[in-house]
């Protein structure tokens, strides 16, 4: 973000007197900017669409998509839980907040298919398969990432350890003795969680294998990761939408339950027979 902005204040002076109007409201107005259309920032300083568009080009983008999509990477870890649901009002309007929300979702899973790497996504199923431990760790609203994974490895590992989250120095003690004969699955969206990071990197200098699962390349997560899987994440109001996550992570663990169903199918008999037992699960209105 500083990088953008200084870029801008030090060609302010050769902009023409319209860019200088977009590129004004972009310093002082950059978390609202990063999510508006070309026509509606154009609308928002009294220039054209295609104006905006010109700009854009002209500080070496390749037009402005690109542009916006620059803004929005770098500024979301910025953004405060207030700004969040000021531009998620500015987003929605008066459209109807059930469309709204569950077409984006739905928008983050196609750019994450399109965008995913799916040689990444495959050497990650075969690391964690030929693993010995696999910690699993996701801080706050990615906790809930963490443990959904978790409670699938579970039943088709038998080392998996989701780490809980209580302060820094207990989570290193968690993963006091990994080592590279490990799996440390690291899952954080913006706002990014620095806890998850300290453990990214103490794993990665035990030289376990650091998988990240995060939002984008330029998220800190990806720094110390060996593999990192991208999954599309987005804002509604101050709430994190981790519904690609959650579906990339639903993908890795069929694909790994694939991979071994031999080996798998003993396991799940016996749960089978275990849920049975005691009950687990609603019997009476079966057919």
């Amino acid at each position: 973000m500083n990088d953008l902005i200084k870029n801008i204040k030090s060609n302010f002076n050769s902009f023409s007197k319209s860019h200088r109007l977009i590129a004004k409201y972009i310093i002082n107005d950059y978390d609202k900017a990063a999510f508006m259309t070309a026509s509606k920032l154009g609308s928002a300083v009294g220039v054209s669409e295609s104006t905006v568009v010109r700009f854009a080009f002209e500080l070496g983008y390749n037009g402005y998509p690109h542009l916006q999509k620059h803004l929005q990477e770098l500024i979301q870890n910025k953004l405060t839980s207030i700004q969040r649901m000021e531009i998620a009002e500015y987003k929605i309007g008066n459209k109807c907040i059930l469309n709204s929300v569950l077409l984006s979702d739905a928008e983050k899973i196609k750019l994450t298919l399109e965008e995913i790497d799916k040689a990444v996504f495959d050497k990650v199923a075969l690391c964690i398969l030929n693993s010995r431990k696999i910690y699993i760790l996701g801080i706050r609203s990615s906790s809930v990432l963490a443990n959904f994974i978790g409670f699938y490895f579970k039943m088709i590992f038998e080392n998996v350890q989701i780490l809980s989250a209580h302060s820094d120095n207990e989570i290193i003690e968690q993963i006091l003795h990994i080592g590279k004969q490990d799996v440390f699955i690291a899952i954080s969206f913006p706002r990014y969680s620095q806890r998850t990071i300290e453990a990214m990197k103490y794993s990665r200098e035990k030289l376990a294998n650091v998988i990240a699962l995060t939002d984008s390349k330029t998220s800190p997560l990806a720094k110390y990761a060996n593999y990192t899987l991208i999954a599309k994440s987005d804002m509604a109001s101050f709430v994190d939408s981790l519904v690609a996550p959650l579906s990339v992570l639903n993908a890795l663990i069929v694909k790994i339950s694939l991979e071994r169903q031999k080996e798998f199918e003993e396991k799940f008999e016996n749960l089978e027979a275990i849920w049975d037992k005691y009950n687990i699960y609603d019997t009476l209105n079966e057919d």
